[in-house]
């Protein structure tokens, strides 16, 4: 595959390591929304894409879109719901307390307890084999080993 720009707004076609496809959409700062979609076909239909539930949102290396590895399929002005990108946390490694919320719009990080933070994606940028390998997790119905690491303690 050839070198390809991350724009945001693009949909990306990304085959998985089980050799099915998934897609995702190129977010602000880093992002990428990834659609619950799972199918053992192509996808081309960007209406139906934009129509399915995302599964999470997390900020990947650009080289996942900048190698050719996640093939953009498209391209479409964002929807409302992904003008903000939602908080996230961090967790300290030896002082499991001491957790803080992320907003990864402003690069702000503010002071926060456990509770405020137990849905919230942990504040990290994955490469794109680790996402791949966490969608197939997903729908195999296996904890994810990267995911695991890195949640609340």
């Amino acid at each position: 595959m050839g070198k390809q720009r991350r724009i945001v707004g693009q949909f990306l076609e990304i085959q998985l390591p089980d050799h099915t496809w998934t897609y995702a959409r190129v977010l602000d700062k880093a992002s990428f929304a990834f659609y619950d979609v799972h199918s053992l076909n192509k996808i081309a239909d960007i209406n139906f894409l934009m129509g399915k539930n995302v599964l999470f949102i997390a900020a990947v290396f650009n080289d996942a879109v900048t190698s050719g590895r996640w093939k953009k399929i498209g391209i479409y002005p964002l929807e409302a719901r992904f003008h903000i990108l939602p908080f996230k946390f961090i967790q300290d490694e030896i002082d499991s307390a001491d957790v803080r919320l992320y907003n990864p719009n402003t690069g702000e990080i503010f002071i926060s307890n456990r509770r405020a933070c137990i849905d919230l994606e942990p504040a990290a940028v994955w490469d794109a084999e680790q996402i791949e390998e966490r969608i197939v997790d997903y729908y195999a119905g296996r904890t994810n080993v990267w995911l695991e690491k890195m949640k609340l303690k």
